[in-house]
């Protein structure tokens, strides 16, 4: 198994960055290697999810913080906050438990978990992509998505045993989940703890599990959640789910479901945060003499007046006709950007018109045409 890639990396950016900066790295992978723009393209596939799973750790704080202390080690359950080096660093507790246990407690750290049973688990997180229409991320939409995920057997209470009396208390630990092994050194007596082998630390042995789960507790099910999706989400925004992951163990708490959102694309308008832009092509008539046309808008329809002589690349401002702010702060605008047109295939009659219309001219009516070409003289001067 590959050795994972730091996070920061993944992503592109330092360690300095702030959340802004990670979501838009985060947005422009996901866009890169979504697997609708890569079909079959495992490669891509990987790197999504790797994606995904970087952005997930660096946008929580909590995490981001524990990967900054601690490492990939810090977010994957390998050290666990206030357990001593029970988590990370095992062999130190085993080794000094003797010459430490003057300090109280039996190892002098803490005990590291071990001498009882395990207890609840929670369950772990799960993780989906969700493809939504442009339209629906701008004005939000409720989706219904069907998920697969582990539950408490419905059999057996997520016990694992086919009747309680089935359930007895390991004879190998005594019920404590571990076992004790004493050793006589120059140093002393070193006492190292092992995961009791009988009932894999549980503290109990199922002599008849469920017929169902098989002994594990729990069962595979497939379940339709609603989702809220609120207006102005974009690719790269998350929606967790509280509890609507995975069981978990030993009566431990579900995990959380976390949504991660991709936006398709627009035919017309294209997006730029909260703001929105298009293009709109007039006719040279509608530029050299002004026009009032319909152009569209998120929300529908509305007058726009070109005024006389507009050049292509004129720019119209419409404010608050562009994007809710998904924390509901402000709203953005909506840009038009002109084209003119120039006529083809023209007819005799027409050509005659036109060579009529330039001859009459004058210089105040093409500033930027008389600037130009004198530029251009003087250059060769």
């Amino acid at each position: 198994m590959s050795e994972k890639r730091d996070y920061y990396e993944v992503l592109g950016v330092g360690k300095d960055a702030d959340a802004e900066e990670i979501k838009k790295a985060y947005r422009k992978l996901a866009m890169q290697y979504h697997p609708d723009k890569n079909p079959d393209d495992k490669v891509a596939e990987e790197k999504f999810k790797e994606a995904n799973e970087a952005y997930e750790v660096l946008s929580d704080e909590q995490k981001r913080r524990d990967y900054d202390q601690f490492g990939h080690a810090g977010v994957d359950g390998g050290f666990q906050q206030g357990s001593g080096f029970g988590g990370g660093f095992g062999g130190f507790e085993d080794i000094f438990s003797d010459i430490f246990s003057s300090f109280g407690g039996r190892g002098g750290f803490g005990d590291a978990g071990y001498g009882r049973p395990r207890g609840p688990q929670r369950g772990s997180d799960m993780r989906i992509t969700l493809t939504l229409d442009f339209k629906e991320a701008v004005f939000g939409v409720d989706k219904k998505i069907k998920i697969k995920r582990r539950e408490s057997c419905s059999h057996c209470k997520g016990t694992g045993a086919e009747g309680q009396s089935s359930v007895k208390t390991c004879d190998q630990c005594g019920g404590t989940g571990v076992n004790y092994i004493r050793q006589q050194t120059p140093f002393g007596t070193i006492q190292q703890t092992t995961t009791c082998n009988k009932c894999n630390g549980e503290g109990q042995i199922i002599d008849n599990p469920c017929s169902q789960c098989h002994g594990s507790g729990l069962e595979t099910q497939e379940r339709t959640i609603n989702i809220k999706i609120p207006a102005g989400v974009d690719t790269g925004s998350t929606i967790p789910l509280r509890g609507e992951g995975n069981a978990g163990m030993r009566g431990g708490p579900q995990g959380d479901l976390y949504v991660y959102l991709n936006v398709r694309e627009d035919p017309l308008f294209r997006r730029d945060g909260m703001d929105v832009s298009f293009e709109m092509p007039i006719t040279f008539t509608q530029a050299a003499l002004g026009a009032e046309v319909v152009v569209p808008t998120l929300d529908g329809k509305i007058k726009l007046k070109i005024p006389e002589g507009t050049q292509t690349g004129k720019i119209f401002r419409l404010k608050g006709k562009g994007i809710k702010n998904v924390n509901g702060r402000g709203i953005g605008d909506l840009y038009i950007s002109t084209t003119v047109e120039t006529p083809r295939r023209l007819n005799k009659k027409q050509k005659e018109m036109l060579k009529e219309f330039e001859n009459s001219y004058s210089s105040e009516n093409n500033k930027n045409n008389e600037s130009f070409w004198s530029r251009i003289k003087n250059s060769f001067q």
